[in-house]
C-alpha cells in the first residue's frame, strides 16, 4: 500500500466527517438512528475479532484460538474483571494447544 493511498483514504474520511456536519448542522438524529449508531463500535469490534479468530490469510482455520475467545465471551457475559477474562481466555488457549501438542 503506497502512502498517497493513505493520504487519500485519510482525506476522503475527514471529508465524510466534515460533510456530515454541514449537512446535519445544527439538528439532532431521530432517537432511532441515535441507538442504530450506538451499537455499531461493539458489532464491528465483534466482527474483527470472529474474522482474526477464524481465519489465517485466506484460509478459513477452527484452532485453538476459537476456544480462547469462547471462553473468554463466556467469562465477559459473567461480568468478571477484564484481567479474569484475559486470563482465562489465554490459559485456555494455551491449554488446547498444550493438550493438541502444538506447543
Amino acid at each position: 500500500m503506497s502512502w498517497w493511498l493513505v493520504v487519500w483514504l485519510s482525506a476522503v474520511s475527514y471529508g465524510l466527517k466534515v460533510l456530515g456536519l454541514v449537512v446535519l448542522g445544527g439538528r439532532e438524529l431521530p432517537a432511532v438512528v441515535n441507538r442504530c449508531l450506538a451499537l455499531i463500535p461493539a458489532a464491528l469490534l465483534a466482527a474483527l475479532i470472529m474474522k482474526d479468530t477464524l481465519t489465517v490469510g485466506q484460509e478459513l482455520v477452527v484452532d485453538a484460538r476459537l476456544v480462547g475467545v469462547s471462553v473468554a465471551a463466556a467469562a465477559t457475559m459473567r461480568r468478571l474483571p477484564l484481567t479474569a477474562v484475559l486470563i482465562l481466555g489465554v490459559g485456555s488457549t494455551a491449554l488446547v494447544r498444550a493438550v493438541a501438542g502444538l506447543i
